[in-house]
């Protein structure tokens, strides 16, 4: 049986859909945002200290505005994302002004985490379940074979936003439940009859069902995914340091260390819905959400009362 898990959180995003720095911006009727509700959840799964990644420039906000109120209840320590935060023999390209990504994230909080841990977005609300099932799977033993690890897939249809389009990860399954492919999707918009499209590139667009299995970014690790991400990097950097606006996703960071054969990583079901604020008018219906979950009992009217 493992130690306490680890919950990573990713704070650095700089939130240009949303007009702001959405990670302290409160939901909550007792001036809660979205990670305090992550935190209250992972901590009643088990997890047993809080890692958050964040950029130097917004440090003093976030303290003042989250840390402060952990002090004495959580175990929870800062680290840093920073666009020279590089392997040894790259150097950053004058004109990168835009973040790594959040596979380049994980790897900043690498100094910090010896012991399985989950990775979640600060503006995602993933539900209590979802921590339980990610729980379960982090404390279990190890299975024999290529390293194993986790996503907690939600349904398409069910994380997309009414005001505009999302980035998803979309993932392709075999029949024994393991990743094959998680393909980022960046321009994904909802379609009055359930279905989906995400605008390419190019310009056209790709038809999507809205079943599919997407990732929100609720991932579980072991601390040997931070040199096999690593190494991942190596590669993305070689291939694409030239170009100001690519990013090196977890996805992308997990769909080549399957290809390459040293790691698994096993698709888990949640009965948890899913919600966040992709754009400031997505804002009410989750204060709307928190409430009503609130009204049931699931939550405390104060988290930290």
């Amino acid at each position: 049986m493992s130690a306490s898990p680890t919950l990573v959180v990713l704070a650095a995003g700089i939130g240009s859909r949303y007009g702001g720095l959405k990670q302290i911006d409160p939901v909550g009727p007792g001036g809660e945002v979205v990670l305090d509700y992550s935190v209250f959840d992972a901590l009643r799964a088990g997890f047993g200290r809080v890692v958050f990644i964040i950029r130097h420039d917004i440090e003093q906000a976030f303290r003042e505005a989250i840390l402060s109120r952990y002090a004495g209840r959580v175990d929870a320590t800062l680290a840093y994302q920073e666009l020279d935060m590089l392997p040894p023999g790259f150097t950053l390209p004058p004109e990168r002004k835009k973040p790594w990504g959040t596979s380049h994230a994980v790897l900043c909080a690498a100094d910090q985490v010896r012991e399985p841990f989950a990775v979640i977005n600060a503006d995602d609300f993933y539900g209590e379940d979802a921590y339980r099932v990610l729980a379960k799977f982090l404390t279990a033993p190890a299975a024999p074979g290529p390293d194993e690890y986790s996503l907690v897939g939600f349904r398409l249809r069910n994380t997309l936003s009414a005001h505009g389009t999302v980035a998803r990860g979309v993932c392709s399954a075999d029949a024994s439940g393991f990743l094959t492919v998680a393909e980022e999707m960046t321009a994904i918009e909802a379609l009055p009859d359930g279905r989906a499209r995400n605008r390419n590139a190019d310009g056209t667009f790709r038809d999507l069902t809205g079943d599919e299995p997407v990732s929100m970014n609720m991932w579980g690790f072991r601390p040997q995914v931070f040199e096999q991400i690593r190494a991942e990097f190596r590669v993305f950097l070689r291939d694409n340091a030239s170009n100001p606006k690519a990013e090196f996703y977890i996805p992308t960071a997990m769909t080549g260390m399957i290809r390459r054969g040293v790691a698994r990583c096993r698709i888990l079901p949640t009965t948890s819905a899913w919600f966040g604020v992709t754009y400031r008018e997505d804002k009410p219906g989750v204060v709307e959400s928190i409430r009503e979950l609130i009204r049931g009992g699931r939550y405390p009217e104060r988290l930290w009362a």
